[in-house]
C-alpha cells in the first residue's frame, strides 16, 4: 500500500474518531450462504431476498466514509454482482480499505483476480482447523483442500492480500499455532477472533471452561512467542488479552455498536450490530434509540475489538501489523 493511501486512511480514521463517525462498516451484502457453520445462525438459500444495488451500497459507503469497509454475509461471493459492489465502494488511492470476508468455497484464482482488480484490498478467509475438521465445522465437504489448492495456485503472486481468519473456541484453541504454520507456509497472514454464543447459544460446546483456562492462557502465550519470531500473525496482543478476559468473565462492557462500527444489511438497511438486528431509518436514530442505551456485554468479535481501541492503541497495533507483514515477507525471501 502506498504512503499516500496509508496517510489518507490514517487521516480518515482520525477524523471519524473525532467526529463520531464509524471506523468500520460491515456491508452484509447477502444472508445466503453455502455453508452451515456450527457457530453461526446463518446458512442455506434465502428465496426472494431483497438486495440493494451496487450503486446503493456505493452511496452508503460515500455517505458514512468508513476507514474499513468489510464486505461480508452470509457468503458474499454468491452475489454475481459482487465486483460491481466493490467498484462502487472503491476510491482509488483513498479510503475505504476494503476487506472481503469469505469461506472461499467458490473462490477460484480467476475470481480472486477479478475481485482484486475490482478493488478488494484484503481477503479474509475463514479457517478454523488445520485439517479436514474444517470441512465438518463449516459443513462443506473438501473445503480444507479447496483452500489449500487455491493458495497453492497463487504462490506466484507476491502481494496476495489474504489473511486466514480463525474463530477461537473450546474445540480448536489447541490448534492455533498449527493454523499459523499453514498461513506461513502459504505466504498469507493469520488472524484470530473471539467466539460468541449470541448466534447459536452453544455455550457448553464452544465457550472455554474455567478448568481449561490455564491451558488456554499457555497456548496464547506460546502463540504470541511464535508471532514474535515469525510475523505471520496479525492479531494484536491487546486483542488476545481481551479474548482471555472474555472467556474468563463471559462479559466485556462498553460496546460501541452503532458508533464506532455498524452494519448495512443486504437491502441497505442500517443496524448497529450483526448479532442484534435492529434496523433504523437514520444513524442519528440508531445512536439515540440503541447505542446510548446499549448495555450488551456478550461478544468481543474482531469488528468490535478493532473499532473500540483508542487512537494510540490503533496506531500502535496497526504499526505492528505493518511491520509484521514486512517480517513475514523477509522470512519468505
Amino acid at each position: 500500500m502506498s504512503a499516500g493511501r496509508t496517510f489518507s486512511l490514517a487521516m480518515r480514521g482520525l477524523k471519524n474518531f473525532l467526529t463520531g463517525k464509524p471506523l468500520t462498516i460491515s456491508f452484509e451484502v447477502t444472508y445466503r450462504c453455502n455453508a452451515r457453520c456450527h457457530h453461526c445462525h446463518l446458512g442455506g438459500p434465502i428465496p426472494n431476498e431483497k438486495q440493494a444495488t451496487p450503486e446503493e451500497f456505493g452511496r452508503l459507503c460515500r455517505t458514512f466514509k468508513p476507514v474499513v469497509a468489510q464486505v461480508s454475509g452470509g457468503e458474499p461471493t454468491l452475489r454475481r454482482d459482487l465486483e460491481d459492489i466493490i467498484r462502487a465502494m472503491r476510491r482509488p488511492g483513498k479510503h475505504p480499505f476494503i476487506v472481503l470476508t469469505t469461506n472461499a468455497a467458490t473462490l477460484t484464482r480467476e475470481r480472486y483476480e477479478s475481485l482484486r482488480a475490482a478493488g478488494v484490498d484484503e481477503f479474509s478467509i475463514s479457517f478454523d482447523y488445520p485439517d479436514e475438521r474444517h470441512d465438518t465445522f463449516r459443513e462443506i465437504p473438501g473445503l480444507f483442500k479447496k483452500i489449500e489448492s487455491l493458495l497453492e495456485s497463487i504462490q506466484d503472486i507476491k502481494d496476495k492480500g489474504i489473511t486466514l481468519s480463525c474463530v477461537v473456541h473450546r474445540q480448536n484453541f489447541r490448534e492455533l499455532i498449527k493454523m499459523a504454520e499453514f498461513a506461513k507456509k502459504w505466504g498469507v497472514g493469520m488472524n484470530y477472533s473471539t467466539y460468541t454464543w449470541m448466534r447459536t447459544s452453544k455455550k457448553d460446546e464452544f465457550m472455554i471452561t474455567p478448568e481449561e483456562m490455564p491451558e488456554f492462557k499457555q497456548k496464547i502465550d506460546e502463540l504470541l512467542a511464535w508471532k514474535e519470531a515469525n510475523g505471520t500473525v496479525f492479531t494484536a496482543e491487546y486483542n488476545f488479552r481481551k479474548m482471555i478476559e472474555f472467556f474468563e468473565t463471559q462479559a466485556i462492557g462498553g460496546c460501541r455498536a452503532g458508533q464506532r462500527f455498524m452494519i448495512i444489511g443486504p437491502d441497505g438497511s442500517m443496524s448497529p450490530c450483526g448479532l442484534i438486528i435492529k434496523n433504523f431509518a437514520t444513524r442519528k436514530e440508531m445512536i439515540r434509540e440503541f447505542s446510548k442505551k446499549n448495555d450488551c456485554t456478550a461478544c468481543f468479535t474482531s469488528i468490535r475489538a478493532n473499532s473500540e481501541k483508542n487512537p494510540s492503541r490503533l496506531i500502535k497495533d496497526n504499526l505492528h501489523k505493518v511491520f509484521g507483514r514486512k517480517k513475514k515477507k523477509a522470512a519468505q525471501a
